[in-house]
Parts: structure tokens; C-alpha cells; sequence
């Protein structure tokens, strides 16, 4: 593509040299720079790109996108150096133009928040492909165009790795696509450019300070999802969330609210429940959903009014809803033929644990009330990530232990840190007392093996933190692990 024509994405506050320039490929990473590419030198958390300017001009480049705030001593006859406000937005831009403006082509729509994303974004997609519409999804779980699957690398891709995505999404013919908008996402500008048909916000609560560092940025970030959509756009937010409409206060686009506690334009409240599915009203009309938890009346509230949005029919809406079944390590249930029930879920947060903690034990207060049998028990298996937010691990061991019968503190994803160490943090949270009865078992197949051991008839054990993940990063090294497997293999 002419130089000309990908500028035209972006407003540069300068350009040095020449616009009638070829450009072969667009490479943020130096290392894959080659002959006649264009590289954006990004300022980046860990090095800055610009210092890889010289490398890349050696290895080629022809064209250098770089920060205002960057004084270039040395310029290169033969190389196009522009100048912009963000290398970080203006990547985005000309990552959609290059791509041919994909998002422009399709419904795209987005969701954001800390918890629910994964299970919103996915059951959409299941959905509009149940009533035999093509579409995409972008998850922290998957990556499908239609009906094929691609490894998921991160909850929102790069630049380029997202717009290409939404291309091939293009190709094969799809109408929809559905993605995961993460905070990350927005802050490093990889959604620029995007044309987002709609977007839905879920919750907030603690996560990502490690990288936001205060909650009103984590909180602004988001919010800058819903800010920038159009008038044509919809908004949907969750109207029991204190920050749900703050979200939308200054959108362009039409707002719809959802609740499970108070006036919004849907609600909706659970009549049964069980570990096998709830039976719900929403907006008056009874519905059984295979899926449990108060949280997911909120996710499919959620669910329930995009799909309004997008002018899909109701009674249809609510005939698929019925039919979707758990997304992949979301309050996933094995049964054991013991009688007792192992739960797996990716809750990582306080507020997730503490959702989940509160299904599990409503569901087995209901059951008691209905039988004389010995009253069963939570058994809480759970963990937190090294080199994230320190200050949520004794908040999650207090939640945990407060709400569960036996707790088993363990490993997850340690990456660089000492196990030890991040074990040391959510102890801190505990007293005395409760440290006595509380078990400490580093190695996480030993702990959720030790939690089956222990379960008798009508207890539930809760394994949280991972869900999905096949894998642990222990020292920078990625080890196959999977808590299914390990339960399974214990049954």
C-alpha cells in the first residue's frame, strides 16, 4: 500500500520525507522488520521502540512512525519519518486501513468490565450463530472466524493481530463479530480505529492496579470504550454497577440498562436454582437456563438486551438463551460418583470469588432446606497469580475462607515469583484461628487432590482462579496443567 493512502488514518503533526513510498508490511516488534516495511516505534511499559529505530533502518525500514516527543538527530536519506501525537494510536489506525477498514464491514461488538466478559462475548456468539448467522469471536478463551477456531494469545489482541482477525472475519462472509475489550486494549490503543457497533459494560471491581495503579484510572480507562462510540451506536450497562452509569454519562450512543435489583429498561431475577440450571424471569417472561449463579442473571441480562440492540426477536432470544450451555471453565460442574459436586471457574478477583462463594452456598442452603441429610460442606481451592496485583491476595483469602467450610490455599500462575511468596501474601489476611484450620498445599495437583479426598456426599468443591487455562507459568516456563484433568483423574 502507498504511504499516502495509510496516512490518510491518521492526522501526523509532521512529516520528513517522502509520502510515495511502498510500503510492504507494518511491524511494531524491530525483530520482524524486514525490506520496505513500515515500523512504529511504540514508547512500550517494559523498552521503548524508539531506541530500535537505527536496527530497523539497517534492516530496511522505509518508512518510521515515531512520537512527537522524540528530536531526531539523525535522519536517513531514503526513509519517511512521521511524526505523531501517539505511535500507540496511530499503530491502530493504520493497522485498520491496512486491513481494509474490517470492523467498518461488520456489527462489531464490544464488552468490557472485570467479570463476565468471556461468558457474555461467547454466548452472543453462540447465539447469532444459532440463528444461522456467520459471525466471530474475540476471547480471552478462543479466537473463531465462524466456525473456525484460533488459539486466544490474549483477551484483546495487538494492533494488527486484531485487525487482521477482523478481516479473515470479513472474508469468510461473517455479519457479527463479538470481542472481549480489556483495559490493556484501551490504555495501549490497540482498538483505534475501530467502528464498534455497540458495547456492553459488565461490573468493576479490583483488578489490573498492578498496571492502572489507582482504581479511577482502571475505572476512566473502560469508560473511554463508551466514550468513543457513535450515535448510531447502542450502550448497554448494567444498572446495578455504582460505575454502570458513569460508563455511558457522556456516550453518543443510545443507553439501555439492565438489572437484577432495580428500575432499568430489563430485568430480570432468579425463581429456582440448582447446580444444574436456574429458572429466571426476565422482563415477566419464565425461562430455564443450564447456567447458575446471580452474576449470570446480570451476564445474560446483559446477553438478553445486545440482542434486543442488534433487532433480534425476543421469544427468539429467550429460546436460545435456554439452549446455551457454560462457556469453557465458568462455573463448569463434575460429579463426582461419590455424590459430591467439583466446580471449575476462572474467578481470579475478590468480587468473582466472592460470587461464586455466594451461588455455591445459596444453592447448597436450598438443598438443605430441602432434605434432613447432614448439612455439606464448600471446599475452596484457590490461589493468585505472581507479578499481578499484590494488594487483592489476603482481600481473596479472607472472601474464600469467610464463605467456605474448608479452604486450601495453593499455587496458580506464579510466573516470575516465589509460590511461597505469593501464599505468604494471602495468609496475611488471615487470624490466627483461621490459619489453623486453614490448609496451605504449594503444589496445585496436590491441593485439588487433596480437596477430592476430603469431600464426602453433597459437598461441593470450588477450584478457582484458572477455569479455562491448560497451563501454569512457573519461572518464565509454561507447564501443561489443566484443574479438569487433574479432578477428573482423581475420580
Amino acid at each position: 500500500m502507498i504511504l499516502a493512502q495509510l496516512l490518510k488514518a491518521i492526522q501526523p503533526v509532521q512529516v520528513i520525507g517522502s509520502t510515495d513510498v511502498d510500503v510492504h508490511a507494518i511491524q511494531f516488534d524491530s525483530r520482524k522488520v524486514e525490506a520496505g516495511d513500515l515500523f512504529v516505534a511504540q514508547a512500550g511499559t517494559a523498552v521503548d521502540g524508539h531506541t530500535f529505530i537505527p536496527a530497523c533502518i539497517e534492516k530496511g525500514a522505509t518508512v518510521v512512525i515515531l512520537d512527537n516527543s522524540r528530536y531526531l538527530t539523525d535522519i536517513k536519506e531514503g526513509v519517511t519519518y512521521v511524526l505523531v501525537k501517539n505511535s500507540e494510536e496511530a499503530l491502530g489506525r493504520l493497522a485498520h486501513q491496512w486491513y481494509g477498514c474490517p470492523s467498518e464491514k461488520l456489527t462489531l461488538v464490544g464488552v468490557t468490565g472485570t467479570n463476565g466478559k468471556t461468558t457474555i462475548a461467547t454466548l452472543l456468539y453462540e447465539m447469532v450463530r444459532a440463528m444461522s448467522y456467520k459471525a466471530g469471536l474475540i476471547s480471552t478463551v478462543v479466537y473463531y472466524v465462524d466456525g473456525t477456531a484460533y488459539p486466544s494469545t490474549h483477551t484483546t489482541p495487538d494492533a494488527l493481530a486484531l485487525n487482521a482477525l477482523l478481516a479473515q472475519m470479513v472474508e469468510a462472509g461473517c455479519r457479527y463479530a463479538f470481542m472481549e475489550v480489556s483495559s490493556h486494549s484501551i490504555a495501549q490503543e490497540r482498538i483505534a480505529g475501530l467502528q464498534f457497533a455497540g458495547a456492553m459494560f459488565t461490573n468493576l471491581t479490583r483488578d489490573h492496579i498492578d498496571y492502572h495503579k489507582t482504581f479511577d484510572n482502571y475505572r476512566d480507562t473502560k469508560k473511554r470504550l463508551f466514550d468513543g462510540l457513535c450515535k448510531e451506536a447502542f450502550a448497554v450497562t448494567n444498572a446495578d454497577d455504582k460505575n454502570g452509569l458513569v460508563m455511558t454519562q457522556n456516550t453518543r450512543a443510545k443507553v439501555f440498562t439492565y438489572s437484577t435489583q432495580t428500575m432499568a429498561d430489563h430485568r430480570g431475577k432468579i425463581l429456582e436454582e440448582g447446580f444444574d440450571g436456574m429458572l429466571l424471569s426476565i422482563d415477566g417472561q419464565e425461562v430455564f437456563v443450564p447456567l447458575v449463579g446471580r452474576f449470570n442473571v446480570s451476564n445474560l441480562l446483559c446477553i438478553y438486551s445486545a440482542a434486543l440492540c442488534l433487532g433480534f426477536e425476543k421469544t427468539e432470544i429467550l429460546r436460545i438463551l435456554s439452549a446455551l450451555k457454560p462457556v469453557n471453565g465458568r462455573f463448569e460442574t463434575i460429579r463426582s460418583p461419590k455424590g459430591w459436586t467439583a466446580i471449575i471457574d476462572y474467578a481470579h478477583t475478590p468480587d468473582a470469588v466472592d460470587n461464586v462463594i455466594s451461588t455455591i452456598n445459596e444453592i447448597l442452603g436450598s438443598q438443605k432446606s430441602k432434605a434432613d441429610s447432614q448439612k455439606p460442606k464448600l471446599i475452596t481451592v484457590v490461589g493468585c497469580g505472581g507479578n499481578r496485583d499484590k494488594g487483592k491476595r489476603p482481600m481473596m483469602a479472607q472472601i474464600a475462607k469467610r464463605g467456605s467450610q474448608q479452604l486450601i490455599l495453593t499455587s496458580d500462575n506464579p510466573r516470575d515469583e516465589e509460590p511461597a511468596d505469593i501464599l505468604k501474601d494471602m495468609t496475611a489476611g488471615l487470624t490466627e484461628d483461621e490459619l489453623r484450620s486453614t490448609l496451605v498445599i504449594e503444589d496445585r495437583a496436590a491441593a485439588i487432590q487433596t480437596a477430592c479426598t476430603l469431600a464426602q456426599k453433597g459437598d461441593v468443591i470450588l477450584v478457582a482462579g484458572k477455569g479455562h487455562e491448560d497451563y501454569q507459568i512457573i519461572k518464565g516456563v509454561k507447564h501443561h496443567f489443566d484443574d479438569h484433568e487433574v479432578v477428573r483423574r482423581y475420580i
